[in-house]
């Protein structure tokens, strides 16, 4: 259990540090990923994905988002392994229906016609894990982010965790500790924390995830600036005292299409959409991620060569137990057991 908003930072950074080393026992013996994993099996594995992408973002600028909150979901559960793709069977409970991802996650179906695409030239060979990291590489290309490495090899799990789903995702009403902490029970360090939260820039949030914040239901910190009237008022028109739950708007009111620092800059003026958000540009129990929303924001190039390295890390969490399992999906919504059996 996180320790309670009130605790020390002595006792705070304690607790990091004993997460940290946990953190580092649970990906020790990950399995290795390669750059040419694909080479000689399916050697047009990258330019399938990145075209198939190409169309998903022209028609609609939102995909790159949903394709990068499908990857981060997926990630901190049971690993990078295709398990948040999963569907209800009568012996699987996927993760599809957990809190954070019921109403949170879309791009299904972009997945599935990128998977039919891999099948009929590689049949059996792209696991759907990997398509999605690949997809989520390029998701941020295409909307003006960085370019990255993409590591290759993982497996699909035979498994879903809705528990789990419950438990390891951030969400929009947590503290800044309890995210904190659970990026470091997944091996990713504050820093990671701070330059993931950037992809916000391209991101969309319900008003169920901001109502509190824009009615005044938190703990407001002393160094937190109150919303600019205007703004507040048009999340107001948005998202009502009751109702309109699935309304949305974009967590980056500047460039809400475009993969830049502007997210940073917002946090700044204290407009940050999500508390959670709000709270990186705060000193709370001494962690220091102040300093790195003020950096991101003075230096793009600095965001993106950090929010790359910290993709990469993400999407190399890999549960062994799953991986030496795991399979190659025919379809990304069943396991291949499951598509036989029907």
């Amino acid at each position: 259990m996180a320790p309670s908003l009130h605790s020390s930072p002595l006792v705070v950074h304690f607790m990091l540090v004993i997460f940290s080393i946990l953190s580092i026992s649970l990906h020790a013996s990950d399995p290795p990923l390669t750059l040419d994993y694909y080479a000689k099996s399916c050697p047009s594995v990258l330019e399938i994905v990145r075209k198939e992408m190409e169309c998903a973002v022209l028609s609609n600028p939102r995909n790159a988002a949903l394709i990068v909150r499908l990857h981060f979901h997926d990630c901190f559960v049971q690993g990078c392994d295709g398990s948040v793709l999963l569907e209800d069977t009568i012996t699987l409970q996927g993760e599809k229906k957990a809190l954070p991802n019921i109403h949170s996650l879309k791009g299904y179906r972009l997945v599935d016609r990128i998977k039919n695409m891999l099948e009929s030239e590689c049949p059996g060979v792209v696991s759907c894990a990997d398509l999605l990291t690949i997809a989520a590489r390029d998701a941020v290309i295409l909307v003006g982010g960085p370019y990255w490495d993409v590591p290759l090899g993982r497996k699909d799990s035979v498994t879903a965790s809705y528990d789990l789903a419950n438990a390891n995702l951030p969400t929009a009403d947590e503290s800044l500790l309890s995210i904190i902490t659970k990026f470091l029970y997944q091996g990713l360090s504050v820093t990671d924390v701070v330059a993931l939260s950037g992809s916000h820039t391209i991101g969309m949030a319900r008003c169920q995830n901001f109502r509190a914040r824009i009615y005044g239901d938190f703990e407001v910190t002393s160094d937190r600036s109150p919303l600019s009237e205007s703004y507040l008022s048009n999340l107001k028109s948005i998202c009502p005292a009751s109702g309109g739950d699935n309304n949305v708007s974009a967590m980056d009111y500047v460039t809400p299409n475009l993969f830049d620092n502007s997210f940073y800059h917002i946090l700044l003026k204290g407009e940050g959409l999500l508390n959670s958000d709000q709270e990186l540009y705060s000193s709370v129990y001494g962690i220091q991620t102040k300093e790195l929303v003020e950096k991101y924001a003075a230096d793009q190039a600095a965001f993106f060569e950090q929010f790359s390295y910290s993709m990469v890390k993400m999407g190399n969490i890999i549960n062994s137990d799953s991986f030496a399992t795991g399979e190659v999906r025919k379809s990304c919504r069943f396991v291949n057991s499951e598509q036989k059996s029907s």
